[in-house]
């Protein structure tokens, strides 16, 4: 199931609107603590989708019954364009567990790239509901091979994939790669083109470069 969030007017638009802003883009903090922004709106409507439980809670006047996780979910993120969205999932679901996958795009002199994962830091995910979340859903490519590697840590009960700008092409991949009862993506929009680069046009850009600087 695919969750489009950006198809209906709400104040998350107004972030994606500053995070593909070419000038607003100059200001690395405001780019960073709109990703928080999106990331925490995100959780919240994933929120919606998980198991609660009925917990009495006493407050200094008497007791109140209160619906309360059943079980907190699994955050995980690709280094290093994931962590200000994985930041502002992470406010929502505050004693949740963390898993980090080091993902990169490894060129060759042809103009191709392979996906090259290098560490990966995660607890059990066996029968957990895992929240995985990356700023850009470009070829698909990233998010499968992190998704295949988070499996070496247990099968989740459910994927909640997190893509801010996610390309069509994308989002075809992860269909024909992953079963459509093992993850549901949500997006805050969803653009047509791809660079020969696989950069998603309009996009945004290098979301890494964007939070943190550019690299060598």
């Amino acid at each position: 199931m695919i969750h489009n969030l950006g198809s209906q007017n709400s104040i998350l638009l107004e972030y994606v609107a500053e995070i593909r802003d070419a000038e607003i883009q100059k200001d690395p903090l405001r780019f960073r603590i709109n990703m928080e922004r999106i990331g925490g709106i995100f959780a919240y409507e994933i929120s919606k989708n998980l198991e609660y439980t009925p917990r009495e809670v006493i407050t200094s006047l008497g007791s109140a019954e209160v619906p309360v996780l059943s079980d907190q979910p699994v955050l995980a993120t690709i280094l290093r364009a994931g962590l200000p969205l994985h930041n502002g999932v992470l406010n929502f679901f505050d004693k949740a567990q963390n898993a980090f996958v080091s993902a990169y795009r490894r060129h060759h002199k042809s103009g191709k790239f392979d996906i090259q994962i290098e560490y990966t830091s995660s607890p059990s995910l066996e029968n957990k509901v895992l929240i995985l979340s990356d700023p850009m859903l470009a070829t698909g490519a990233s998010m499968n091979l992190t998704y295949k590697q988070l499996l070496n840590s247990g099968k989740p009960k459910h994927t909640h994939i997190i893509a801010v700008i996610a390309s069509v092409q994308g989002v075809e991949y992860l269909k024909r790669n992953i079963s459509e009862n093992e993850f549901t993506l949500w997006v805050a929009a969803i653009d047509d083109e791809l660079t020969a680069q696989s950069y998603i046009v309009p996009g945004l850009g290098d979301a890494g470069d964007l939070a943190y600087g550019n690299k060598l």
